[in-house]
């Protein structure tokens, strides 16, 4: 599968959206919807990105029972994204009605399953959430779950992606967020790493958000993630 950059493009609302990728003339790059912007403003919000040429990764990470998901997920088959996820820790039951509501709709969106968000630490981890084993063995146990349940991949930290491919397989799709360039300050991230450390890594996809939306030409770090990440390494 063709590795690709998407933007996290986590702004306060539709309006800081548009103006945003206003920016890219020459460009349609990959793009995250959020809660924020989605609760903001709806899913005709999502259309209008959509009719504008993006692939969007719907990011919702829906987590409840199982039929509640199913009939949540089978509303945003509707709009015709490109990848949308659950949490993997929400069970195999509730990932696989996930992937029932999508197929039913005849959706190529890629299902996605969050195993450990990037802000979480393994002390957090086993601390607060009582999970009491290594991040890397959990990550695995949840992305096999994932698999099993009928998921594409897992959203992960580029940390875990080679884990993840190796237990699961080359073809299972690894997106991960926590990325930043050399020196950018991590915010509230714990485990992070550069585009091309994450190309090192083996993620399929990177999720760039301040280190392209914050930086002072944002099309020229879009660029350069591309190039540090995406384009073929001699």
């Amino acid at each position: 599968m063709k590795r690709e950059v998407i933007i996290a493009c986590d702004f306060q609302d539709q309006g800081e959206v548009l103006r945003f990728l206003d920016r890219f003339t020459d460009d349609k790059p990959f793009v995250k919807i959020g809660m924020e912007v989605f609760y903001g403003s709806g899913p005709d919000f999502v259309r209008e990105i959509k009719a504008r040429g993006h692939k969007i990764f719907l990011d919702l990470k829906l987590h409840d029972i199982p039929n509640t998901v199913y009939r949540s997920m089978a509303k945003l088959a509707d709009l015709d994204v490109d990848m949308v996820n659950v949490h993997a820790a929400g069970s195999m039951e509730m990932m696989r009605a996930a992937r029932r509501a999508l197929d039913e709709k005849g959706s190529s969106a890629l299902l996605l399953a969050v195993t450990q968000l990037t802000s979480t630490s393994e002390e957090v981890m086993q601390r607060e959430l009582w999970i009491p084993h290594s991040m890397p063995d959990t990550v695995c146990h949840y992305a096999l779950n994932a698999k099993e349940a009928g998921c594409d991949g897992v959203v992960c930290s580029p940390l875990e992606a080679s884990l993840v491919a190796g237990t699961c397989g080359s073809d299972f799709v690894t997106v991960t967020p926590g990325i930043r360039f050399e020196n950018d300050a991590k915010g509230d991230q714990k485990r992070v790493t550069t585009p091309a450390m994450a190309y090192e890594l083996g993620s399929t996809f990177i999720v760039v958000g301040r280190s392209i939306t914050a930086a002072e030409d944002p099309v020229a770090a879009y660029h350069r993630a591309v190039r540090e990440f995406a384009e073929v390494k001699k």
